[in-house]
């Protein structure tokens, strides 16, 4: 192997900051410590979530509504705080020090949450059957205080973590390129290998040993993660970062707008880039001009008065090419963004009104005495995931790559557009599901019991649905944002996808405030009302189900009109 063939042709240096070997780093060499990582985060955030609405209400003696909206803040906040993270890592830390540090942070509050809830004083005083508790104002607040160090800690995690990885496969080099796909599937898998041990196994600890135990098994897992992490930095390829991205795509705009009546000449090659072989933005290379929002062009465009030489010019007067198609890059991907939020919202349902609708039906298992968590259905989605993604990994995509002859078998956007398909019928399983149990309830004549006779195991196909959707929308999307966003900018793009969870979330509360105050006129119970068999639970699973095709119907649209991004060159 000749010398140049030794080290990446994608900017990535190693630990010493040195042109990244390809021998020693990078690849599946590296990716089990970002695997590992992330694997821990997860149990440890689906560890606390899953069962932190029962902790508010137990142990910090919180009433329903203001648990419930807590719970909510504190969610939303974590899918929030990755732009923060994105930021920084894109900006100034680079991706290995804003996980490294945030992961820190992240065991520190893991730390203080398992304090408050075990060391007497911090711990509220609770009954000898546990039943009620009594927490004090500065109890409460240090409870809160490490939640939302949590949700810091978290924000530099999310986003950076599936980047990384991706970062340890060579753009250039097309045999790693291959691999990068299945690195975003089998990352997904860890996603959901954490969640199963958080909803089974860390659930039952909380409920039946100790909540400190519950949060301190966790935090332990994630200080391991945090050595662990340490101890492949010598393997990592890193991105250098490349500045502020806000800031250069703020300067487009600027620049943009001040000649927004100068002519953009038709021979694009007359429009202003460096003559460098490397672009001027630290740690990305230059993107070919596209054709589209040709209004962003301005900026590049060179007037008599200002300099070419790239050590005077002005960057809020005269922007470059790539600059330029930086933000035309991230605008192309808004449409998609925002196609990714009816997702979320039927998404949510698991957590909420699927919830509702299984604690309606028959929880015993069998003829057991045994009671089954409507909460713990959501075991099948995760076990959907596990199931699908090695199924997908390593049979959909040889048998779709033989007729295709794409590299990963189908498009990025093609395998969006097939979860947001699956996802109908997850809602239509969940009507068809609840207009069964209704039917149930008037042949029994059963309206004031809760419980219908039907098995809450018939929610399992709805679930399923959803995990196997999951496999194609949220993995699909994850590869898609890493891949379109501008190298410089990897980070913050990936934190903007995590957004739709958020958006989703508050899509799916504001449908059902609507909902609610228009069916509950003239005193009818509503669509959702407290006691199920009085309502029409399938009619909101059918709004979600419509709103899911017009969503698909767009995002078909959306897809046929996006240009991929083209980087040309590589930073060697």
């Amino acid at each position: 192997m000749e010398e140049e063939d030794l080290y990446t042709k994608d900017g990535t240096v190693d630990y010493k900051g040195n042109p990244a070997n390809k021998k020693k780093t990078g690849t599946w060499k590296a990716c089990p410590f970002i695997i590992g990582n992330e694997c821990c985060e997860r149990l440890a955030y689906y560890g606390m979530s899953s069962n932190l609405e029962t902790y508010f209400k137990v142990q910090l003696n919180q009433h329903s509504s203001a648990a419930t909206k807590n719970n909510l803040n504190w969610s939303g906040t974590c899918y929030l705080t990755p732009l923060i993270g994105a930021f920084l890592a894109d900006a100034y830390l680079g991706r290995f020090w804003t996980i490294a540090s945030f992961s820190i942070l992240y065991v520190c509050g893991m730390a203080l949450l398992t304090m408050s809830a075990s060391i007497p004083g911090l711990k509220p005083k609770c009954s000898v059957d546990g039943t009620t508790c009594d927490a004090s104002e500065t109890q409460t607040a240090i409870a809160f205080l490490a939640l939302y160090i949590i949700a810091l800690g978290t924000g530099g995690i999310k986003p950076c973590v599936s980047s990384y990885g991706a970062d340890q496969f060579d753009d250039t080099n097309e045999t790693e390129k291959k691999h990068k796909a299945s690195f975003f599937n089998w990352f997904y898998f860890s996603i959901n290998i954490g969640a199963l041990i958080a909803s089974s196994v860390l659930v039952w600890v909380q409920e039946n040993v100790s909540w400190g135990l519950g949060f301190g098994i966790p935090a332990a897992a994630m200080a391991v993660a945090v050595v662990t992490f340490f101890l492949g930095s010598r393997r990592y390829r890193n991105q250098k970062p490349g500045g502020s991205p806000l800031t250069r795509l703020c300067q487009v705009l600027v620049a943009s707008f001040r000649k927004h009546r100068v002519k953009v000449p038709d021979d694009k090659s007359l429009l202003y880039e460096t003559a460098d072989a490397e672009s001027n933005i630290q740690g990305s290379r230059k993107l070919d001009h596209t054709n589209d929002l040709i209004f962003f062009d301005k900026a590049a465009v060179e007037i008599e008065t200002e300099p070419s030489n790239k050590n005077t010019v002005d960057p809020w007067r005269l922007c470059t090419v790539t600059q330029v198609e930086e933000l035309k890059a991230v605008t192309r991907l808004l449409p998609i963004w925002a196609s990714g939020i009816i997702f979320a919202a039927v998404y949510s349902q698991m957590s909420t009104l699927f919830v509702l609708q299984g604690k309606q039906m028959d929880t015993y298992l069998g003829n057991s005495s045994f009671q089954i968590p409507a909460a713990s259905l959501s075991i099948f989605d995760t076990l959907s995931v596990i199931v699908w993604v090695p199924l997908y990994d390593r049979i959909i995509i040889p048998i779709t790559r033989r007729f295709t002859g794409h590299k990963n078998g189908i498009t990025q956007l093609q395998r969006m557009g097939i979860g947001l398909f699956i996802s109908i019928f997850a809602m239509v399983a969940a009507a068809v599901l609840e207009l069964k149990r209704l039917n149930i309830v008037e042949k029994n004549n059963s309206y004031p019991e809760k419980v219908a006779n039907i098995s809450i195991f018939w929610q399992v196909p709805q679930y399923f649905l959803i995990g196997c959707a999951e496999v194609f929308t949220f993995i699909g999307q994850l590869e898609f944002f890493y891949e379109q966003a501008p190298d410089a900018m990897r980070s913050f793009c990936s934190a903007l996808s995590l957004t739709t969870v958020a958006l989703g979330n508050y899509l799916s509360s504001l449908l059902v405030t609507i909902v609610t105050d228009l069916s509950t006129k003239d005193g009818k119970p509503g669509w959702i009302p407290d006691n199920l068999n009085y309502g029409h639970l399938h009619y909101f699973f059918t709004l979600l189900a419509v709103l899911s095709v017009l969503n698909l119907i767009v995002f078909l649209f959306i897809a046929k009109w996006y240009t991929y991004k083209k980087a040309i060159g590589t930073l060697r």
